[in-house]
């Protein structure tokens, strides 16, 4: 039986909370346990599964990044995923995670997030970034 749309939310608040909070623990645990696949577009980082490189990868971003605000756009639901429309703002100290080492400053940025679900966790993250807002806003 997949998750009620109210849970999916509830993980998905609970997992960007996590990550508004530099919680590498939480966010973490927010992930399901097994087959696992994180990729944000764009990256140079590429596709992710294993947890190890996962929190590595948090880790650097959280100490490239602070948000102030996230404003969600809207929703949408499937049986086992949740697409999610924000606009992020906040402070870019280093444009490292975009190819823009060296870069910083203020920015908003709308991302689309795809999650899926197994057993009442996320299995699958994707977040697809607007790198030419970004590239406008740091360069």
């Amino acid at each position: 039986m997949g998750l009620s749309r109210a849970e999916m939310d509830q993980v998905v608040d609970d997992h960007f909370r996590f990550e508004a909070m530099d919680d590498i623990d939480g966010v973490m645990a927010s992930f399901a346990e097994g087959d696992l696949t994180h990729e944000v577009i764009p990256s140079p980082v590429g596709i992710l599964h294993e947890r190890r490189q996962m929190a590595d990868y948090y880790r650097m971003l959280f100490s490239c990044a602070k948000g102030d605000k996230v404003t969600m756009i809207r929703r949408l639901y499937g049986d086992d995923f949740l697409v999610d429309e924000t606009l992020w703002e906040g402070e870019q100290m280093d444009g490292k995670p975009f190819l823009l080492l060296g870069k910083g400053g203020r920015m908003n940025v709308r991302v689309l997030h795809i999650f899926t679900f197994r057993d009442g966790k996320i299995s699958s993250e994707q977040a697809w970034l607007d790198l030419a807002a970004i590239q406008r806003q740091l360069t």
